[in-house]
């Protein structure tokens, strides 16, 4: 693929990463990967860590729009917070212990969890 069409494939990519994380509160990272690991040819382990790289501005953006629309947090962000940033911490330092092949299936098993309980619940 020509890099101008890559390229521009790409840019709508992260317009749709970009609009499903700042609609939805969160899920851009659910798609990047996807976008990296077949468009980019990305192995698995770049792909992520390369999605929270996108994800992490992504989201401080969107909640500074949330504040700046009146939106107020939940008491709840500060534990969840937490939490957020010790799993984060412990999933980065498990990737490097990973197969590609592991990963790959984690992902798309927990993708498909998450869609079928969604599915269930509406």
């Amino acid at each position: 693929m020509k890099t101008k069409w890559k390229n521009l494939l790409l840019a709508l990519g992260g317009l749709v990463v970009g609009f499903i994380n700042g609609f939805f509160g969160g899920g851009g990272g659910m798609i990047a990967v996807p976008i990296f690991t077949s468009l980019m040819k990305l192995e698995n382990k770049k792909a992520h860590a390369t999605t929270m790289a996108v994800i992490l501005p992504l989201s401080i953006a969107s909640g500074i729009i949330y504040l700046i629309k009146g939106i107020e947090f939940s008491p709840v962000f500060l534990y969840v917070g937490g939490g957020v940033v010790a799993g984060g911490v412990i999933g980065a330092l498990l990737l490097k212990r990973i197969s590609n092949e592991l990963l790959s299936m984690l992902f798309y098993s927990i993708m498909i969890a998450a869609g079928v309980m969604m599915i269930v619940k509406t």
